[in-house]
């Protein structure tokens, strides 16, 4: 189970992400764990493995907007890079964002025990 301690030395910003759900420490667990189980990142690497950009795009811009809501830091920022090179149309070193991202996602993942 996610703790506010274990989450803050992940490196996430527990105090902004709780404000954003009015202090409800369940709430913000619960959407730690929804983020997690989405498919999101799995349909990501997909769409960048396949070469479709425009839909890369998309969804990097939707993954980065809800690690920043939930202040989860150490992935959004290689979310925030990743979708910028997209916006750009630029598909180079997409592999070691990802890459990067994948490992943050399962460091916060072994979290929740």
């Amino acid at each position: 189970m996610f703790s506010k301690e274990a989450l803050t030395a992940f490196g996430a910003n527990c105090d902004e992400g709780l404000a954003r759900c009015m202090n409800n420490e369940t709430l913000y667990f619960k959407l730690i764990q929804m983020t997690l189980g989405d498919g999101k990142l799995a349909a990501l690497r997909k769409a960048l493995e396949a070469g479709n950009l425009d839909e890369s795009f998309e969804l990097a811009h939707a993954l980065k907007g809800v690690h920043a809501n939930l202040a989860l830091t150490p992935i959004h920022t290689p979310l925030s890079q990743l979708t910028e090179k997209l916006r750009a149309k630029d598909s180079s070193g997409w592999e070691s964002l990802l890459a990067e991202i994948e490992k943050q996602a399962a460091a916060l993942a072994a979290l929740a025990g």
